[in-house]
């Protein structure tokens, strides 16, 4: 193609293609399947310009051009669908409780010093045992243990563990409590 032609076709891209796109949403339904179905029939579209610019109106052209593209791609299809009586999928409980109680612990943790988070979580989310964590975060096991008592009174205090369990808050910490053993959350 020569420049005029090719700067006429970049006119035409840039003036028709709201309407083209909007065109080919409808047919497909999905915003990134009709950008690619304008990009293929402009890419058509561009090998026949000579066609498509003597033609009385261009745009009708193009979009003749699109539905032809769009109806390809159906042909080429190689799965079919067809009905069956029973639906393929089992049906899966709802999630959504898990995730708000995700966010609460989340939120809870993150409001627990640096160490402590880190010796609750590697201890009890990550399931590795006093001395594993001691390693990881470079201190003693004794430390690891205190680090982890006080980042579970902590979220007993805070409330998030009952609410988590369901069960009411345990009372502001009064006599010191034992360390739970490791796998159980209080």
């Amino acid at each position: 193609m020569s420049n005029a032609s090719d700067d006429e076709f970049h006119n035409f891209i840039t003036g028709r293609w709201p309407s083209l796109l909007r065109t080919a949403y409808l047919l497909t339904g999905s915003h990134h399947d009709a950008e690619d179905l304008v990009q293929n029939a402009l890419a058509r579209a561009y090998v026949k310009w000579d066609h498509v610019r003597h033609s009385n109106d261009m745009a009708a052209y193009v979009r003749q051009i699109m539905i032809h593209a769009h109806a390809d791609r159906f042909r080429r299809r190689t799965v079919r669908e067809w009905f069956t009586p029973r639906l393929p999928e089992t049906p899966v409980a709802d999630q959504t409780a898990h995730v708000d109680r995700r966010s609460t612990l989340m939120d809870a943790l993150g409001r627990l010093p640096a160490r402590q988070r880190s010796a609750v979580v590697l201890c009890y989310l990550e399931d590795m045992t006093h001395a594993q964590v001691a390693a990881a975060l470079g201190t003693r096991t004794s430390t690891v243990r205190s680090q982890i008592t006080r980042g579970l009174t902590k979220l007993r205090e805070d409330g998030v563990l009952a609410a988590l369990a369901k069960r009411p808050a345990a009372p502001p910490a009064g006599p010191r409590r034992p360390v739970p053993q490791k796998g159980t959350i209080r």
